[in-house]
């Protein structure tokens, strides 16, 4: 009988964590305010590119939905500098895309001394994609190859559909 009753509550453990697990990964989209005090919603997400260096992906979208989405890839200042405009490349399996570097166009990031910073159009491949794929970033000079897993994409997505205050 005790056997029985560890057996059920093993059991009752492993499909409540299958439950929850789905709702951790959207978790990680969240509403904040930018530096003027508007809504913005983001994705905030760690990578590592394939020489082991960390970078931060920032993904964000200001107002409602249908408003851009803009992709910020921030290195380790002082490691090295940014060059602008730089565009990011962007591959999944065959295709490919070229996003446009938009730093210079957000004063903050334009007058940064640190230039560890830059922000890239990320609609035109987000209005692309119908599913939450793997993808491969390449920022020539930079960095080689930026792995991107499927869940970080789907952030992405959200971050470009998502009403504020949901």
């Amino acid at each position: 009988m005790l056997a029985l009753r560890r057996l059920l509550c093993t059991l009752l453990v492993a499909v409540t964590l299958l439950l929850l697990t789905p709702t951790a990964v959207n978790a990680q989209v969240h509403e904040h305010q930018d530096e003027n005090g508007a809504p913005m919603l983001r994705s905030l997400e760690s990578l590592r590119d394939l020489d082991y260096q960390s970078w931060q992906a920032v993904a964000y979208r200001t107002g409602q939905p249908g408003n851009p989405v803009v992709l910020r890839i921030v290195g380790y200042p002082g490691k090295l500098r940014l060059e602008h405009p730089s565009p990011l490349l962007v591959q999944a399996g065959v295709k490919e895309w070229q996003l446009d570097d938009i730093t210079l166009d957000n004063p903050a990031l334009a007058t940064d001394g640190r230039e560890a910073a830059a922000e890239f159009a990320l609609d035109p491949l987000l209005n692309d994609l119908s599913n939450n794929r793997p993808l491969r970033l390449f920022l020539p000079g930079v960095f080689n190859e930026m792995p991107v897993p499927p869940y970080v994409v789907g952030e992405w997505r959200e971050v470009q559909t998502e009403p504020l205050g949901s």
